[in-house]
């Protein structure tokens, strides 16, 4: 029978690093991924985790300073100073030289570097700088915008920087989350909401917090979406050429309670940084739907907030709102190292929570979030929803389950990797579909222009029109809108629909996708060795193509190109290999 049908499809994501050269025509992936062309200048080298990204060569790390000086901005040489170039309204702007600093390119996530690389002289500051640069006027002065992040280690130091900075560019107001917090998801939806000009998001997402760890920075546009890439190129090409950074004389602003502090015509207003998310998530969902799920004594709940942002919206919207009870909230208070852990809502990160799902007596619902609150894990007692399958069934019940789309969804998007799960679905009920690269900027596109309205990808993210950005607790919502409507009139004592009964009849109506995702997470040595060998190799291949076409290269070049692998080797690893012979 149809209904019964099962789909196979196999998806295969890359998982060996991949080399871009910088300059490349013609190229085409061969079958491990790889890209060679010519002709080669630099190679890009990223995992397809995106673990690291660099270059070849490698530019020398500068020297860490004090760390009274990490976090402050100066003047770039002992000779310079910084001058005075306005005074509006008893602000003191001043101007301080700076020069250009190497590696900021702004990736489809903003711009993420290690915390310490942050930390170095003037190098956040010239970013920021860069992104004023970058917009037009209007876009910003006496305008408002918003800046929250994820709470992890930098995010109070960073937050007066941009609000200093900010100032000295002539933006109007600031608007911040209470001590710095405020999800990626509610920057969108206070950008929408107050019609802000755009937002700076403090986050590294999923990667670990700590000094030694990972830390990053994002501007979103006044739709409440990413930076679309003619932006963030702009950015990156102010950044190759920045000489001054505009800094208002004020002093750090109190982040710790909610309030307004002026000075002349800037202001910055400390918001509760859960209010007007939550008010957007009851215009989404019914509440009271999901409270009766709440009140049975068969159902049982946690939710993991893995020490991340998160933690600060699930009491409220759990447990004050929906009835919850306290304890099915795990790491609900925010860290700055996320406690130590690695805030990425897999199994693998959120291994605690599979635990407790998978336990005898595990609950009937878990479900966890990320570092900033926009990626998501739904599990039901011993069983995990794939994200490829999560967004196709939340898609396929929506209009039944959720007030927000009570008219049927405009249209479905997923990006490249994301299994075909979601195409059934658009097919069966006759929806708009699309295909996008990896990058959530590319399902705004279809958002605006009204043509899709759920979107998903395989690496756990999620997310609708309602905002312009995935978000985690708003998939989370839609799974209990959908396990509360399907046992609805269930009568005390009834058997529940669980989560696996809902998976499987949605294999069983739309047939099952069959994906698999790797990560591949090694060390820099590791990752450096290899790196070398390929070099080497394809060196060896270069010179055989030369060759084969009659062309011939000198010994002493070749001499030349394996000694530049192993003083790259050792370099980048601070180890000492013999040369092969």
């Amino acid at each position: 029978m149809a209904s019964s049908c099962y789909y196979l499809r196999l998806e295969k994501v890359y998982t060996s690093a991949i080399f871009r050269p910088q300059k490349q025509s013609h190229a085409s992936p061969n079958e491990n991924g790889s890209v060679f062309s010519s002709p080669i200048s630099s190679f890009s080298v990223l995992s397809s985790s995106h673990l690291f990204s660099t270059r070849l060569p490698l530019p020398k790390t500068a020297a860490l300073r004090s760390h009274s000086w990490l976090l402050s901005i100066r003047a770039s040489s002992p000779s310079s100073s910084s001058t005075t170039v306005a005074e509006p309204e008893g602000i003191k702007i001043n101007s301080v030289p700076t020069k250009p600093i190497e590696g900021q390119k702004t990736g489809t996530s903003g711009l993420r570097k290690k915390v310490k690389v942050f930390m170095q002289e003037n190098y956040l500051a010239n970013w920021i700088q860069a992104l004023f640069n970058s917009l037009p006027p209007e876009d910003y002065k006496n305008g408002l915008l918003v800046l929250g992040g994820d709470g992890r280690y930098f995010n109070r130091e960073a937050a007066q920087m941009i609000i200093k900075i900010a100032a000295g560019n002539r933006v109007g107001k600031i608007l911040v989350g209470k001590e710095g917090l405020l999800s990626t998801p509610a920057v969108s939806a206070v950008i929408r909401k107050r019609k802000a000009n755009g937002g700076f998001i403090m986050s590294a997402s999923h990667n670990p917090g700590g000094l030694e760890y990972d830390w990053g920075i994002k501007f979103n546009y006044s739709s409440g979406q990413p930076a679309p890439e003619s932006i963030t190129d702009k950015i990156y090409g102010n950044t190759l050429s920045i000489s001054e950074i505009k800094v208002a004389d004020i002093p750090d602003i109190d982040l710790s309670l909610p309030q307004v502090t002026k000075y002349g015509n800037f202001s910055v207003e400390v918001v509760d940084p859960v209010s007007d998310y939550m008010e957007l998530m009851e215009a989404v969902f019914d509440f009271d739907l999901i409270k009766s799920l709440f009140s049975r004594s068969g159902f049982r709940f946690t939710f993991d907030a893995m020490h991340a942002v998160t933690g600060a919206y699930a009491k409220p919207l759990f447990v004050d709102k929906l009835g919850a009870s306290l304890d099915s909230i795990k790491n609900g208070a925010p860290l700055e190292d996320f406690g130590h852990g690695h805030p990425d809502p897999n199994l693998i990160y959120a291994k605690d929570l599979v635990d407790i799902m998978f336990a005898e007596n595990g609950p009937d619902f878990g479900a966890a979030s990320d570092g900033d609150g926009d990626r998501n894990m739904i599990l039901g007692k011993g069983f995990f929803v794939t994200p490829s399958d999560s967004v196709a069934i939340i898609a396929a019940n929506a209009q039944k389950a959720i007030p927000y789309f009570k008219d049927g969804p405009k249209g479905l998007a997923r990006s490249m990797p994301t299994s075909g799960a979601l195409d059934r679905v658009a097919e069966k009920l006759t929806l708009p579909f699309f295909e996008v690269p990896t990058g959530w900027k590319f399902f705004g596109n279809l958002m605006d222009a009204g043509k899709s309205s759920i979107c998903g990808e395989e690496s756990f993210g999620t997310g609708s029109d309602h905002i312009r950005e995935k978000d985690g607790i708003w998939a989370v919502l839609a799974w209990l809108s959908i396990i509360a409507d399907r046992n609805k009139d269930k009568k005390p004592g009834e058997k529940l629909v669980s989560v696996s009964d809902v998976v499987e009849e949605h294999w069983a109506t739309y047939g099952r996708n069959f994906f698999s995702r790797y990560d591949y997470e090694v060390s820099i040595y590791d990752f450096s060795l290899e790196f070398a060998k390929v070099i080497y190799v394809f060196a060896y291949l270069l010179l055989w193509d030369y060759d084969s076409r009659g062309l011939k290269i000198s010994w002493i070049v070749w001499e030349k190109m394996q000694l530049l692998c192993l003083i790259y080797l050792r370099s980048f690893t601070g180890v000492c290999i013999r040369r092969c012979q």
